[in-house]
C-alpha cells in the first residue's frame, strides 16, 4: 500500500515519454487518492468492529468507561435477600430479573456521582467524618460495632455509602432544590383549585412519622440524609429502639426523621404525613389507639407494621402528633395552610425534576450493561 501511495505523487517523465497535461495529471492523482482513502477507511471500520473492547467477567456494566463490579451487584442483591421475611425459593430467572433492577439503580447512582464530581460536589472526607461522628453518637462503641457486624457491612462500606448519600444531597440541592421557587400566586391558585380539601368535614390530625423497615430499598442513594438502612429484622428493631431512646431524651423528631427514617415519601420532609382524617385513622385500630391518647408534641410507643393477613412484620414506626384541626373551612390566611401548600408544591416539583434530571443524565452518558447483554445472549441463543 505504501508503494501504491508513493505512486500518487507526480513522477518525472521517462526519457522520450510524452508528458501528460497538468490538469490530467492532477485528475488522475485525485482518482487514485480517493481509492486509497476509501480503502483505508474500510480497513479502519473493519478493524474497529472486529476489535470491540472486551470486559472482564467481574465487570457487569460501565458508565462512561467506569466499571461497575459484579461484587457490588452481588452484595446489594444479598443485602436485599437478607431483608426479606418471606424466604421462599426463587427461580434463576427471578434472581436475574431482580439483579437487573438493582443494576439499573447502581448505574443511575454512578451517573449522578460522576455528574457531582464534574461539578466539584463530591462529599469531602471532612463531611463524611462529620456525618459518621453524628451517626455513632447515637450508639455506644460496642453497639455500633455490633450493628456493623449484624448488617454484614464494614466501616469502609459505611463511609462509602455516607459519601454517596451526602454527594447526592449536594447535587440535588444545587441542581434542583435551589431552583424551585413557589410563588404566592401559585399558592393562591392551588388553594382556590383545592379549596374543598381545606374544608374539614371532620376533625383531622396532623402527624409525622419515623419508619424503619426490614425490607430492601430501591431508592438510589438512599431515602434519608444519612443513607441509613436496616439490613434485616434484628437490625430494624435495634435501630427503631435507638431512635425511640433519642426521642425520649429530647431529640428533635423532624431531624431524626430526615436523617434516619426509611419512608421515601416522608423522610425528606422530616417525616411529615400531613393531615389525616379521624375516620381514616380509625381504620387502623393499633394506630388510632396509640395516636388518640397523645397531646400535641408527643410521640407514640414503637408500632409494629404488619401487612393485613400476615403475621410477619415488615417494619416499625414511631408517630408524632403535630396538631389537631377541628372541622370547618381553613382559610388561605392561615400560615399553616400556606406552608402546607408550599411544601406540597415543592415536594411534587422536586420529585418530578429529579426523575427528569436522572433521565437526562442517563441520555448523555455512555452506558454499557454487560449483564443484560449476557442474559439476552444466553436466553435468545444469540
Amino acid at each position: 500500500m505504501f508503494r501504491e501511495s508513493a505512486q500518487l505523487l507526480p513522477q518525472p517523465c521517462a526519457p522520450g515519454a510524452k508528458a501528460l497535461p497538468l490538469h490530467r495529471m492532477l485528475l488522475k492523482t485525485a482518482h487514485r487518492a480517493t481509492w486509497v482513502f476509501s480503502a483505508l477507511s474500510l480497513f479502519t471500520v473493519v478493524a474497529t468492529v472486529g476489535c470491540k473492547k472486551e470486559h472482564g467477567a467481574d465487570v457487569v456494566a460501565s458508565v462512561n468507561g467506569h466499571a461497575i463490579m459484579r461484587s457490588e451487584l452481588d452484595r446489594t442483591y444479598d443485602d436485599q435477600e437478607r431483608g426479606k421475611q418471606d424466604q421462599q425459593p426463587i427461580t434463576e430467572e427471578q434472581a436475574k430479573s431482580d439483579k437487573l433492577t438493582i443494576l439499573r439503580t447502581l448505574i443511575d447512582a454512578e451517573i449522578t456521582e460522576q455528574r457531582a464530581a464534574k461539578m466539584n460536589l463530591t462529599a469531602t472526607n471532612e463531611e463524611v467524618d462529620a456525618k459518621l461522628t453524628e451517626m455513632k453518637s447515637h450508639y455506644t462503641e460496642e453497639q455500633f460495632n455490633q450493628m456493623l457486624k449484624e448488617s454484614g457491612r464494614s466501616l469502609d462500606e459505611v463511609r462509602r455509602d455516607l459519601r454517596k448519600s451526602i454527594t447526592l444531597e449536594k447535587l440535588f440541592n444545587k441542581e434542583i432544590n435551589s431552583k424551585i421557587n413557589v410563588t404566592d400566586g401559585e399558592v393562591s391558585n392551588f388553594y382556590n383549585a383545592h379549596k374543598a380539601d381545606f374544608n374539614l368535614i371532620e376533625n383531622k390530625i396532623h402527624l409525622a412519622q419515623i419508619v424503619v423497615t426490614n425490607q430492601p430499598s430501591q431508592q438510589a442513594g438512599g431515602t434519608n440524609l444519612q443513607g441509613s438502612k436496616a439490613g434485616n429484622d434484628t437490625d430494624a428493631r435495634k435501630k427503631i429502639a435507638t431512635l425511640k431512646a433519642q426521642l425520649d431524651s429530647g431529640a428533635d423528631f423532624s431531624a431524626l426523621a430526615a436523617n434516619y427514617s426509611e419512608d421515601p415519601q416522608t423522610a425528606s420532609n422530616g417525616g411529615d404525613m400531613g393531615f389525616i382524617s379521624e375516620s381514616q385513622l380509625r381504620q387502623d385500630t393499633q394506630v388510632w389507639d396509640a395516636v388518640s391518647k397523645l397531646k400535641a408534641g408527643e410521640n407514640t410507643a414503637i408500632i409494629t407494621i404488619t401487612p393485613p393477613g400476615s403475621k410477619q412484620p415488615v417494619g416499625y414506626s414511631i408517630i408524632h402528633l403535630v396538631s389537631r384541626e377541628a372541622a370547618g373551612q381553613r382559610d388561605l390566611n392561615n400560615p399553616a395552610v400556606q406552608q402546607s401548600i408550599r411544601d406540597q408544591i415543592r415536594n411534587t416539583r422536586s420529585q418530578l425534576l429529579r426523575s427528569a434530571y436522572i433521565e437526562m443524565l442517563r441520555d448523555q452518558a455512555k452506558v454499557e450493561n454487560y449483564y443484560a447483554e449476557d442474559i439476552f445472549k444466553a436466553g435468545s441463543g444469540a
